[in-house]
Parts: C-alpha cells; structure tokens; sequence
C-alpha cells in the first residue's frame, strides 16, 4: 500500500517523495499494530490534565520557565482581587 501511495505522489510535481523501501522489521505487522490500537483511549485523561497556552516571543523571553510564568500570573490574580476589594477596580491600567 505504501509502494502504491509513493507512485500516485510521483506524479504530483509539487510533492517530493523519498526513493527508499520500507524500513519497517519484519517481525512487526503493521496492520495488527494499527488493529490493537483504541481510538481516544487516553483524550478524556489528556484534555483534563492538560492546559497549554501559547506565548508570544517576547513575553516567553521575560520568563525563563514555566514556574516564573506561573509565579507572575498568580501575582497578577493577587492585584486583581485586591483592586476589587479597594474598589479601584474599575481604573484603567495605565502602563
């Protein structure tokens, strides 16, 4: 099937494919791999354990790990509540 996938992108100009056989051993059978796999096994487990985010270049630059972001963001949660229980809450930051 790979051999057949590899002949039908040939022909696609814009697409480069590599001339090599398959590496695959011989002892591992990829279609009983792919069979004895479960589809989202782990998701639910994932999704809750697992909150990214994406930072801008300059701001990952301020921080030089995940525990001085963590840090700074408490902080920041920290003056929002104060600001709300001074009522100052509602100003503008200026910066």
């Amino acid at each position: 099937m790979q051999r057949e996938n590899s002949m039908k992108m040939k022909s696609n100009p814009n697409i480069k494919v590599m001339d090599e056989e398959d590496t695959l051993r011989p002892e591992y059978n990829l279609s009983a791999l792919l069979k004895a796999g479960e589809r989202g096994k782990f998701a639910e487990r994932y999704k809750a354990g697992t909150n990214l985010v994406l930072l801008e270049p300059d701001v990952a630059q301020a921080f030089p790990n995940d525990d001085a972001v963590n840090e700074a963001l408490r902080l920041v949660m920290q003056i929002s509540k104060l600001k709300i229980k001074t009522g100052k809450g509602k100003e503008p930051m200026s910066e």
